[in-house]
């Protein structure tokens, strides 16, 4: 039943930025499964389908937040509360918060604060300590970072523009932090560049962390080998999309190219 898609109603539709919508709808986490932070779906609109992480993960509900950069995601902006939309899954690998320490930095970069939102969400529940660094373009853009803030997390907004909160990048932001403080582990999700950034800040710091990656997916079931990346062949859709960071460094093409749906790199 996994790979079938369930027809679910959108319940609620929240205006996150000019370019972001989080749909919400209901899921049987009992008959359906619940989802771990940091997996996806594959959203079905009745012609194609696309994966989407996961949002947010309640006792009855979930929810999506999507980016309208497309034909596609121009197509669910345009639904409204009462459309209905078809979800496959939950896939992947997610964060696994198996870890020592309870002092955590979650680090989101644009639509990337998505899984960031879930996983954060989580651990705060379960009583750990859990830096935000919400990062974006420009202040309109920012995601999440109100609930964040009403669910206990300490958020540190940061724009490259300055318009609101830290002036500069992640990397800028958490480098500051890193100044006066440590974690012990860290959660990273955004473009590949700024995690690459991320990654090697984490690195001399000697902070373990998971990052979440992005590739051009069509099964989300390992079979088709479209995701698969460079180095050890790994599936973003089984293997991962979050990887620890032993095996971002196994990672070939890590911030530095990807394929497209032809297999070309660019």
């Amino acid at each position: 039943m996994i790979n079938e898609p369930k027809i679910v109603e959108i319940k609620e539709i929240i205006d996150e930025t000019p370019t972001i919508k989080t749909f919400k709808f209901d899921w049987d986490m009992e008959t359906l499964g619940r989802p771990n932070p940091g997996e996806f779906v594959m959203v079905w609109n009745f012609k194609n389908e696309k994966p989407m992480s996961i949002s947010q993960i309640n006792d009855d509900e979930m929810a999506i937040s999507v980016k309208n950069i497309g034909e596609f995601t121009s197509h669910l902006h345009d639904l409204a509360v009462g459309d209905k939309i078809g979800i496959r899954g939950s896939y992947g690998t997610g964060f696994n918060n198996s870890f020592e320490g309870k002092n955590i930095v979650a680090i989101g970069g644009g639509v990337g604060m998505a899984p960031i939102n879930a996983i954060a969400s989580d651990l705060i529940e379960k009583g750990n300590d859990v830096d935000v660094i919400a990062a974006a373009v420009t202040k309109d853009e920012l995601l999440f970072a109100d609930s964040l803030e009403k669910s206990g997390a300490k958020v540190h907004f940061c724009t490259d523009d300055g318009s609101f909160g830290f002036k500069g990048f992640a990397t800028d932001c958490l480098s500051d932090l890193l100044e006066d403080t440590t974690y012990d582990y860290a959660f990273v999700c955004g473009p590949e560049i700024m995690m690459k950034g991320i990654f090697d800040i984490l690195e001399e710091a000697s902070i373990p962390a998971q990052y979440s990656l992005e590739r051009y997916m069509k099964c989300a079931l390992g079979v088709c080998g479209q995701c698969c990346v460079d180095g050890e062949g790994w599936r973003i859709c089984v293997e991962g999309p979050v990887f620890e960071n032993e095996k971002i460094y196994k990672i070939e093409e890590f911030a530095k190219y990807r394929r497209d749906a032809s297999g070309v790199k660019y």
